[in-house]
């Protein structure tokens, strides 16, 4: 056995290494996983599993919602959302100190409400806001910082990819997670522009007033964000109401979303055969990861190492709240080596275990252990925590994603003045993650009520 947990520590301490030396992640799991089980069962075991491997996996059903949703954003960003949002949200904030900003988060939060994407939601709220910022003379960091952080919130507000394949690994319905992410996600959203108000009252000079719209233009501006409200009631409403799962409403989405781009002429044939290759380049990168998550899966349970290490932790005498802040701190210091899908997929079926050894069964046990709550309602607990500290990676240094798209856009902006930028937003985040540990029922009681 020691044998095996040792052939297994190796084989992460390789795909770490292949990660670091920038090999794609999907290629380092499959070579990894791949190469650990043909060592332990030989090659042919290892090529008979690929033979059936891949449909296995692709052909859930499930897993169907991923290219709707991935195409759904593809689309809004051919179509203006993000414009939309955007000006709605300045024409009733931008009139404040920090209001630009304040308009970038909130229209980061509405575009990641379609598209699900925290790397897409900061790349194109980027190309709409910074424009602005920058003709009111916001300070660098600021600018940068909120948009930087605004992009994380599309990983959590439904609908969310990531959420989706943490939902099918750890068999939890899709629907009740989404539930799950609202509270969360807003109570992110309001923190974000409570931390810009707090950043412009010690420093006005960072982020100016900006113009008052007058009242043609507000009413039109308001006007416009009514469509993408609706788009975002139908998909999020059907599915709430029970009138169609995540599947079927995705469509609906990409549905009206297309629709909408049609109606104001900017999305034509030229536009959705980009939409269409984007998605199916970002659907294939994802399958693949999935395929080489598998191959590490199988791997990792043949030696018995997920095993190991609850029997290890939950041997430990550590409380059960402690093991779920150390798991999280853990996702946080991987955040800045990887990205968020990628993470999920091989981190959690070793945390999973773990969390449902230290539950003690269905219920919190006598003694006072466990976490006093079912396994089902521990996996929604978890899995929106995961995500949170999961997505802080996207704006941690020295890696930060999305610190490195803003970067891109706003090249006259140091690096270093956006992850300064980002730090007030990543307290804020921790903040959340505080309240959400400390309040389970920010997680659970909307799922409750709405069932």
């Amino acid at each position: 056995m020691m044998e095996a947990t040792g052939l297994g520590i190796t084989g992460l301490v390789i795909l770490v290494a292949l990660i670091a030396l920038r090999m794609p992640i999907a290629y380092a799991m499959i070579l990894v996983g791949g190469g650990g089980v043909a060592l332990l069962s030989g090659p042919t075991l290892l090529l008979s599993q690929l033979k059936t491997l891949a449909y296995g996996q692709f052909s859930i059903y499930d897993l169907s919602v991923v290219p709707m949703f991935v195409l759904m954003g593809a689309v809004a960003s051919k179509a203006g959302l993000s414009h939309a949002l955007f000006r709605g949200a300045n024409a009733w904030l931008g009139w404040m100190k920090g209001g630009t900003a304040m308009a970038a988060i909130a229209g980061c939060a509405g575009f990641g409400a379609v598209c699900g994407s925290s790397l897409a939601t900061a790349s194109t709220m980027g190309k709409v806001a910074l424009p602005e910022l920058r003709r009111y003379n916001y300070s660098g960091a600021l600018a940068t910082g909120s948009l930087a952080a605004g992009g994380v919130l599309g990983i959590l507000i439904p609908p969310s990819v990531v959420l989706i394949i943490y939902a099918i690994i750890v068999e939890a319905n899709i629907v009740t997670m989404f539930m799950a992410a609202m509270i969360p996600g807003l109570l992110a959203v309001v923190l974000f522009l409570l931390t810009i108000a707090v950043y412009v009252a010690i420093w006005p000079e960072a982020g100016p007033r900006g113009g008052s719209s007058d009242r043609a233009e507000f009413i039109a501006a308001t006007v416009g964000v009514v469509p993408v409200l609706v788009i975002f009631g139908l998909v999020l409403g059907g599915i709430y109401g029970g009138f169609f799962n995540p599947t079927p409403a995705a469509a609906v989405g990409v549905a009206l979303v297309w629709l909408y781009g049609v109606a104001r002429r900017t999305v034509r044939l030229r536009e959705m055969r980009e939409a269409l290759f984007e998605t199916a380049g970002t659907t294939g990168m994802i399958y693949l990861i999935l395929l080489g998550a598998e191959l590490m899966k199988i791997f990792m349970s043949r030696i018995g190492l997920p095993q190991e290490t609850a029997a290890w932790i939950s041997g430990s005498g550590m409380a059960p709240m402690t093991v779920m802040v150390l798991l999280l701190v853990a996702l946080i210091l991987l955040g800045c080596l990887m990205d968020s899908l990628s993470m999920i997929l091989l981190v959690i079926p070793f945390f999973w275990p773990v969390l449902t050894d230290l539950n003690g069964g269905l219920h919190q046990m006598a003694d006072g252990s466990g976490f006093g709550m079912s396994t089902e309602e521990l996996k929604v607990w978890f899995g929106i925590l995961a995500l949170i500290v999961v997505e802080l990676g996207l704006i941690t240094p020295p890696v930060g994603m999305n610190v490195f798209v803003i970067s891109a856009l706003a090249k006259d902006t140091p690096m270093i003045e956006t992850f300064k930028g980002v730090m007030p937003f990543f307290a804020a985040e921790i903040l959340r993650v505080i309240l959400l540990l400390a309040f389970p029922a920010l997680t659970l009681w909307l799922p409750a009520v709405l069932r």
